[in-house]
Formats: C-alpha cells, structure tokens, sequence
C-alpha cells in the first residue's frame, strides 16, 4: 500500500515563494450595470479579458503622446457591423492613417447601394450559387450588389476618374470613391472628408480588380495603377511622426503594411493587435507583436503592445468604446 506521505508531497507541494500580483476578480453584477467599470474588472479578469483591458490603455496611452495612429483592417471588418465603427473612427479623426484590402473598398461602396443580409453558416452553397447569393460566413451578400457597382463604376466613376491621369494610385480611388460617397455610414466618405490617407496594397484583389481589368480590356488600355507611390507616401507618413501607436484589425496585407512602415523609423511606440492567427505556422497573420520587436517594427518597452486573440466582432466594440467614445 502506498504511503500518503511519500506521495503528498508531489500532489502538494506548497508554495516557496508567493507571487506578487493583483487579485483575480471579475465584475459583481449586483446593483446597477455599468460598461466603465465592467471594462475595468477586465484587468483582473484574467485571459483575453485582462489583453483587452491592456489594449484600452495602450490606445489611451497613443492619444495622450498624440502619436499619429495606423488604424489597419481587413474586408470582413468592412463586411459586417464594424464598417459602422470604422467609420465612426474616421469620421471623429481618431485615426489618421488608414491601411486595408480591396475588399473594404469594394464593399463599403457596394453597401451605399445595396445592403448586406444577415443569413446562416449552414447552408446549401450550389442553391445559393444559383439564386446570385455569395457567404461571408453568416453574411449574405447579393451578386446584384456587384451588378450595380460595376455599372457606376463603369458608366460614372472610371470615365472621370482617368480622364486627366491615366495612372492612378491606390490612395487616389479611395479618396475620390469617398468624395461620392452620400452614406452617412461610408468610412470612405469620411476618411475622405477628414484627409485621412486609406492605403491599399493590393487592390486588385478583390471585385474593384476585376472591373478595372475589364475597364482596362474593353475601355482604355492606357489606364494603370502604381503602388509604389503610395508605398513612399506610408514610408513618410512614418517615419515624419514623432511617435505612432498601431490599431491591427485582423493581419495580412494590411498589418504587416503598418508594421514594415513603421521600421523605417525603428519601430512603431504602441501596437494593438486583435487577432484569431496562428502563431505556430510561422505566417505573418499569426505573428504576436513580441515577433516584430525581434524584426525592429516595434520598439520594445514596457507594456507598450498586446494581442488579443479573439474575433473582432466580438471585442473591437467594446475597446473603441472605452478607448474612445469614453463609457
């Protein structure tokens, strides 16, 4: 028979030396309700919870150094109810550089003419194929959204837009996209109103691209786009501050934008990232801030960046919220 005290010993051991350390404690919910004080119980709250408490006071820390701040995001922020806060953020000036895809431009101009629907995640893809619906998880979007922005863009906005200059960059369609723009709920508009660059890398991927090609095809084969322009505009626009602080929504393209931007001036001062990547498969998507410190695209200090993994939908809300709009 086994002798407990042999054993104990290996299942308690006890502790040599305490932890210093603030209490674990999340919110009482007794009483009344308040979202202030709810978001700050999060720093005890332990896991994402405490990184989204760390992310508020990061983006508070931004604004108090008057730091110039990247706000970057990918199309499926634009796609759900987030084009509503990004586009509060443009239209208050909180952000001064935006960073994005093609697919935010795409629809967020699509979106002043035809809205997106709620729908399922379970469905019958063929079926939906067939009746001219396209999934964006539990989003639906109709092809006639496309239908009719490849008409505009053919029959109003391409026509003037290369009429002076044949070759055009990234940042010039989306600053005269937002000009048209009478959608109070447009981040281009706004962006547009309030001088604030959107860069887009790679705007030819996503349905923008292809009207340009068929434009380029059927209509002037004159008609270009530089990027390389733009790429010297966001170096500048860098490495010129004198200090920035990185808001990631979501990775790819436009992420890694901001933080190679920013190594031109040896790293940005303050990130945030909110992010559902993998750090294990060595993407750029699922690199943690604390690999960029490593690259020099973000200066290391204390507590100046976190991520949090979590979907977007879920917490971008609430920080923009707190950090921001001031619950």
């Amino acid at each position: 028979m086994t002798d407990p005290d042999e054993t104990r010993d290996h299942v308690i051991p006890g502790t040599e030396k305490e932890h210093v350390g603030e209490e674990v404690k999340g919110y009482d919910f007794r009483g009344e309700f308040n979202l202030a004080e709810m978001l700050e119980s999060y720093g005890t709250t332990g896991f994402q919870a405490t990184h989204l408490k760390e992310a508020i006071e990061i983006i508070e820390k931004m604004k108090e150094d008057d730091a110039k701040i990247f706000l970057t995001f990918t199309s499926n922020i634009v796609s759900s109810g987030l084009r509503e806060t990004i586009s509060y953020l443009a239209r208050e000036e909180f952000v001064d550089v935006m960073i994005t895809t093609s697919g935010s431009i795409t629809e967020d101009v699509i979106k002043t003419m035809h809205p997106f629907k709620m729908g399922e995640w379970e469905a019958d893809e063929a079926q939906l194929r067939d009746e001219g619906i396209n999934r964006l998880g539990n989003i639906y979007v109709e092809s006639d959204g496309y239908v009719k922005l490849e008409s505009w863009l053919n029959d109003e906005f391409f026509p003037d837009f290369f009429e002076e200059k044949k070759m055009r960059t990234p940042t010039e369609i989306a600053e005269e996209l937002g000009r048209r723009m009478d959608d109070p709920d447009s981040f281009l508009k706004h962006a547009s109103e309030n001088k604030i660059p959107v860069f887009c890398p790679a705007l030819i991927d996503a349905e923008i691209g292809d009207f340009l090609f068929y434009y380029r095809q059927e209509e002037d084969a004159d008609i270009g786009i530089e990027i390389l322009d733009d790429w010297d505009s966001l170096i500048h626009e860098s490495v010129e501050a004198e200090k920035t602080g990185l808001i990631c929504v979501g990775d790819g393209v436009p992420k890694h934008q901001a933080i190679m931007s920013n190594l031109f001036r040896g790293g940005t001062d303050y990130a945030v990232y909110i992010s559902t990547g993998m750090e294990g498969d060595g993407s750029l998507s699922g690199a943690p801030p604390k690999e960029a410190v490593s690259w020099g695209k973000i200066k290391q200090d204390e507590k100046n960046y976190t991520q949090i993994e979590a979907e977007a939908t879920l917490v971008f809300p609430l920080i923009v919220a707190a950090a921001f709009k001031g619950v």
